[in-house]
C-alpha cells in the first residue's frame, strides 16, 4: 500500500508536486492522461488549478481524480 498525499502544488501546467505522508516529495505529470475521457477538461488551465487533496489522492471539482496508488507509482522523485 502506497502512502497518502498530504499536499499538492502546481509546478507548471500539467505537473503536480506531491508530498506524501512519509514526507516523500514526488512529481506527477498529468499530461499523459489529457486525451482520456473525463480528463480532457483538465486541459483548461484555470480548471486545472482547482486541484486539491482528497481521500489520500488528488481531485478536481467535476470528480476527475487520481488515487494515491496511481500517483505514487507513476510519479518520479523531485530531484530528477
Amino acid at each position: 500500500m502506497d502512502p497518502k498525499v498530504t499536499a499538492v502544488e502546481l509546478m507548471s501546467f500539467y505537473v503536480l508536486k506531491l508530498t506524501f505522508e512519509d514526507n516523500d516529495v514526488r512529481m506527477f505529470d498529468v499530461s499523459l492522461f489529457l486525451e482520456k475521457g473525463i480528463f480532457q477538461e483538465l486541459k483548461d488551465e484555470s480548471y486545472f488549478r482547482l486541484v486539491s487533496v482528497a481521500f489520500g489522492g488528488v481531485q478536481w471539482p467535476h470528480e476527475q481524480d487520481f488515487s494515491k496508488d496511481t500517483l505514487y507509482l507513476l510519479s518520479f522523485p523531485e530531484d530528477i
